[in-house]
């Protein structure tokens, strides 16, 4: 597999997307500048964690706007995978790439933790490794995590099998206490209508070694191998 790995002014786990796609996926992988708009031919792309450029507005707000943005939304509609981790999630709802927005978590504070999240389903790219009801603990760090969208939208994502991860206790039941953040239906990641494109808060580039304290993010990226 041939990956690239957006580059912003303020990613600050580009390295650790690049790493767990090169030496832990085994993926052919390079970095792709935001200011590029020609990207070579390439299975998958990711948009890292961060904070980038300086999350001014509110977070993705001008990443969105970004030259090399045109070759993410191609990519996307030509069927090809694309995962936005954190940051990358924020900028891919404000890019109209994924429905729904991202407020500031409920507490109203930065939120640096372990969580787990439940497999919701097993139908995606980046999910066909794992089967539905599967429990992964994964690390997040973010202010602004709480995703929300209308309704209708909602109903949308649950009718059509589109929202890929929940927040949960360890064996997988949901209730606001492991709701990090707030998040309408304990959404942590989406999947868009043609389940190329997930967007997840949790980081799973920070999840894939066990001297990490944890290998199961290695599962999203086996998926994607797959």
């Amino acid at each position: 597999m041939k990956a690239a790995v957006v580059v912003f002014p303020g990613s600050n786990c580009d390295e650790d997307c690049f790493h767990a796609l090169r030496d832990v996926a085994g993926a052919e992988v390079r970095y792709f500048w935001h200011k590029e708009k020609n990207l070579p031919k390439c299975d998958l792309l990711v948009l890292p964690g961060g904070f980038s450029y300086g999350d001014y507005l509110r977070t993705g707000a001008i990443a969105r706007f970004a030259p090399a943005m045109e070759a993410v939304a191609r990519h996307a509609r030509e069927g090809r995978p694309v995962i936005g981790i954190c940051n990358g999630f924020q900028i891919l709802l404000e890019a109209g790439l994924l429905p729904g927005a991202m407020l500031r978590n409920q507490s109203l504070s930065f939120i640096c933790d372990h969580v787990f999240l439940r497999t919701e389903t097993a139908k995606s790219p980046f999910t066909n490794r794992l089967e539905k009801g599967r429990v992964l603990g994964l690390p997040i760090a973010h202010g602004e995590g709480n995703y929300f969208c209308s309704p209708d939208t909602l109903r949308r994502l649950q009718d059509e099998d589109r929202i890929a991860f929940r927040y949960s206790s360890t064996d997988g039941r949901l209730g606001d206490e492991f709701n990090p953040n707030g998040s309408v239906d304990h959404i942590a990641g989406i999947l868009n209508e043609g389940r190329n494109v997930l967007g997840l808060m949790p980081h799973p580039e920070r999840a894939g070694e066990s001297v990490l304290g944890s290998e199961d993010g290695k599962k999203i990226w086996e998926s994607l191998m797959a």
